[in-house]
């Protein structure tokens, strides 16, 4: 029987589907934690090894070789650990694509762009770790992920979306609020104000549209109460529902939790999928009716991401689309 990814995407490319929670980590023992973590709960959660915001000044050099090291190592068991550089304004930046990239290119999971301010700033990055791959032999694209946390990355937004190798589009509200000079409130860092200020929901319904109508996956900033699981939960739940954010970013053990629960797609929806694309693939990937209702390609598509994030959030499937679909 044919795959639902080669029946329903051939010659195109299909919508990226990867974790819902990217959870940072900054120093080598914050990161081996992280994936203890990860063999706690299984592959629901990307880690981010930050070169950026982690590396101590003056090791930025070690700093990457210890991400590498990490990266390339038996505690990395899901392959769900990137990394995010230095900015465009760093002398780092290429320092840390040269390691990165040459050391762990075949295991990284996605490189993190921060900070740029203009759509040929992040042109010019890409470029560039393409270049560094095609150097190292590696035959893989090295999916981007690329942060919008400036006025002039905002303005771009729709260009970045286009560029090559792009995943993920980053909303970083820190450091936006921090650029609008104190028009934005401090407070608007935390809910209610980061999703009913509207600057802040133009900015972050803007980077959603532009993500999802180049088929990249929008992820949403963090919540900066660390410990209260109830308030990051509620954030996804506004990120997800309101604003079509598909992941978000944790920065604190409880948050991974909280997200992943928070954005996991609705049980009746996951076993409507199910059972309509395993009626399909029998059909041979024809028109089929389904409790009434007709369903073709359009609808199998819709179905087959909504399974597919299922799985990823650590929701039972069953046995049968287990076996034809992911094994």
């Amino acid at each position: 029987m044919t795959h639902p990814n080669d029946a329903l995407f051939a010659g195109e490319k299909p919508f990226p589907v990867i974790a819902t929670c990217e959870h940072f980590a900054g120093n080598e023992k914050m990161i081996m934690k992280a994936f203890s973590f990860q063999d706690e709960k299984g592959p629901v959660f990307d880690i981010t090894q930050d070169c950026e915001d982690g590396a101590p000044t003056g090791q930025e050099k070690d700093h990457a070789e210890m991400i590498v090291r990490l990266t390339n190592s038996e505690h990395n068991k899901h392959n769900m650990a990137g990394a995010r550089i230095h900015d465009y304004t760093s002398k780092y930046w290429k320092q840390d694509v040269d390691i990165l990239v040459a050391g762990a290119g075949e295991r990284l999971a996605y490189i993190t762009i921060p900070k740029p301010t203009a759509y040929e700033q992040v042109k010019e990055m890409i470029e560039y770790i393409q270049a560094a791959a095609k150097k190292a032999g590696l035959k893989r694209e090295i999916p981007i992920h690329v942060l919008i946390e400036t006025h002039g990355a905002l303005r771009d937004v729709e260009k970045i979306a286009t560029l090559p190798w792009l995943q993920v589009i980053d909303f970083g509200l820190m450091d936006f609020i921090s650029g609008h000079h104190g028009a934005i409130a401090l407070s608007n860092m935390k809910s209610p104000g980061q999703f009913d200020h509207k600057l802040l929901a133009r900015a972050k319904a803007n980077c959603v549209a532009a993500a999802l109508a180049n088929g990249v996956v929008p992820a949403h900033n963090v919540t900066l109460d660390l410990k209260n699981f109830e308030q990051t939960k509620s954030d996804a739940s506004r990120a997800r529902n309101e604003f079509g954010f598909l992941r978000m970013w944790s920065i604190y053990p409880t948050q991974i939790d909280a997200i992943v629960e928070a954005m996991k797609p609705d049980l009746s929806e996951v076993k409507k999928g199910v059972a309509v694309l395993l009626a399909a693939q029998d059909a041979a990937w024809g028109p089929i009716q389904h409790e009434g209702e007709l369903h073709d390609r359009a609808t199998y598509r819709g179905f087959w991401t909504i399974v597919q994030r299922a799985r990823l959030t650590g929701i039972d499937i069953g046995a049968e689309a287990v076996k034809r679909w992911f094994n």
